[in-house]
C-alpha cells in the first residue's frame, strides 16, 4: 500500500501542476486583455490550415459551442476574422482572419512563443524532448486503461 500512496502523491503533484500551467497561461492572456479561450481560439485561427470552422474548434479543444460562438463574435466585432460559406456545406462556415486580426494574433503569440522558448531553451532540448515523451507515455497509458473510451464515443 505504500506504493500506491506515493503513486498518488505524485498524481496529485501532476494535476498541480497542470492547474498552475492553465492558471499561468490564464493569467498571461488577461495581462493582455484576452481569456484563456480566447488565446486558444486565436492561436488555433492562426495555426489553422485549410477550413477551420467553430465546431472543428469546439471538438478539438472541447470547447463549449457557445463560448467559441461569443468568442468568434466578439474577434468579427473588432475586425479579426471573417466568416464565409463552405463550399462543401454552405450551412457551416469559414473562418479566415483578416489582415488585421493576424497582425494582432502575430503580435500576442509570438509574444508567448518568446516566453515559451525561453523556458524550453533554459531547460534545454534533451530535456524538452524526455518532457514529451514522458507526457506521450502516460497518455498512451491512460488511453490503453480505458481513458478514452467516453470521449471516442461522442466523436
Amino acid at each position: 500500500m505504500p506504493e500506491r500512496s506515493a503513486f498518488l502523491e505524485e498524481l496529485r503533484q501532476y494535476y498541480a501542476l497542470w492547474h498552475a500551467f492553465d492558471r499561468t497561461y490564464e493569467a498571461w492572456a488577461k495581462a493582455r486583455g484576452l481569456s484563456l479561450n480566447e488565446l486558444t481560439v486565436l492561436e488555433v485561427l492562426c495555426e489553422s490550415t485549410g477550413d477551420c470552422t467553430q465546431k472543428k474548434i469546439c471538438e478539438e479543444w472541447l470547447l463549449p459551442k457557445q463560448t467559441v460562438n461569443m468568442i468568434l463574435k466578439g474577434f468579427v466585432e473588432k475586425g479579426y476574422v471573417t466568416l464565409r460559406p463552405m463550399e462543401r456545406d454552405k450551412r457551416s462556415k469559414a473562418l479566415c482572419l483578416t489582415a488585421a486580426g493576424r497582425a494582432y494574433a502575430d503580435a500576442v503569440l509570438s509574444e508567448l512563443q518568446e516566453m515559451e522558448l525561453y523556458a524550453a531553451k533554459r531547460m534545454g532540448l534533451a530535456r524538452m524532448r524526455r518532457m514529451n515523451e514522458i507526457c506521450e507515455e502516460f497518455l498512451a497509458l491512460f488511453k490503453e486503461a480505458g481513458g478514452q473510451q467516453e470521449h471516442e464515443a461522442n466523436v
